[in-house]
């Protein structure tokens, strides 16, 4: 496609009114609306290319998908579903001409792996390592604390390790320039590299933000299991989840809905602070980027045609 440089000082002014939601891939961005999704990659020429497709999003598809929780669940698989589709599309952006494309059997397996991997580290490690201790927790509720702590230190530990490995640098980069780039959008403000670097590369609907609900709303759902057999606490864990995912999805969307309000805007606090560790300060050249996967979105978006139901997945994703 084109260089992203071709981008005017005179920009694209955003349409506040069509939601749009992102995430950050390998030297690129994907950018999500309601209709329509768009990855951009900057290429080792230097080039930028875009590839769109139409969107449908798994809650339209049957009503009972956008019951409450229900849809929280369906929202995030769809989202995981089209995140990977985008990481594979900017992976074999980077690989020479004169190479096979990563195949999509291998990207299954990844994606197969990274669940059962995020799974076990966050739900079976905390209860397997607390379970080591079951003898001195001489109460289900002190089980049920030692439990929280530690797997709360695992998740801010993991963000910790990533912020600091340097391969991740530059995704991190397209990170922060994915969140500054849908501030100026829902602001009103042009859509160039010098409007969006004024604003915050913290978002109050970043995933991140949306993680620590889950690690917090993981407390509640598991205090009420108690002390059974080992087998039936770690498959607690497991089939709790999905309830956990969808509780948390509920929360963010109705915290997202009311941020106005500044006692909601200090719970959100910490879940902002957090995205310091999975965001950096980008360049232009990453803005630019991220401002060309935008265009692309908006190009076939139809803002005012829009139902509670479209929405669904879009208010708690950026």
């Amino acid at each position: 496609m084109t260089d992203a440089d071709r981008l005017s000082d005179g920009g694209l002014v955003a349409d506040r009114d069509a939601p749009v939601g992102g995430q950050a891939v390998l030297e690129g961005v994907m950018m999500r609306g309601v209709s329509t999704w768009a990855v951009a990659v900057r290429m080792p020429g230097g080039d930028v290319e875009v590839h769109a497709e139409p969107l449908v999003a798994w809650t339209r598809r049957a009503a009972v998908l956008r019951l409450p929780v229900i849809r929280g669940v369906v929202a995030l698989v769809d989202s995981l579903n089209l995140g990977f589709r985008a990481l594979a599309l900017s992976a074999d952006a980077q690989v020479p001409r004169d190479h096979e494309p990563i195949g999509r059997g291998m990207w299954a397996v990844t994606v197969a792996v990274a669940l059962v991997l995020a799974i076990a580290l966050f739900f079976l490690v905390p209860v397997g390592l607390t379970s080591l201790l079951r003898g001195a927790l001489d109460s289900a509720v002190l089980f049920w604390l030692v439990e929280s702590l530690v797997r709360t230190a695992i998740f801010l530990g993991y963000l910790v390790l990533l912020s600091r490995l340097r391969d991740l640098r530059r995704v991190l980069e397209y990170h922060g320039a994915e969140h500054k780039v849908i501030s100026a959008y829902e602001s009103g403000a042009p859509l160039t590299p010098q409007s969006a670097a004024r604003f915050s590369r913290l978002h109050p609907r970043c995933g991140t933000s949306f993680l620590l609900v889950v690690m917090i709303v993981a407390i509640f759902v598991f205090a009420p299991v108690a002390l059974p057999e080992w087998y039936l606490l770690l498959a607690s864990r497991i089939v709790g989840v999905p309830l956990i995912v969808g509780l948390a999805f509920e929360i963010v969307r109705w915290a997202g809905r009311n941020r106005r309000r500044p006692w909601v805007r200090a719970v959100m606090w910490p879940g902002l602070q957090l995205q310091r560790l999975t965001t950096r300060q980008p360049g232009r050249r990453q803005l630019q980027v991220a401002i060309v996967a935008l265009e692309a979105v908006l190009e076939v978006e139809r803002p005012g045609e829009r139902s509670a139901d479209d929405l669904v997945g879009l208010e708690v994703a950026a």
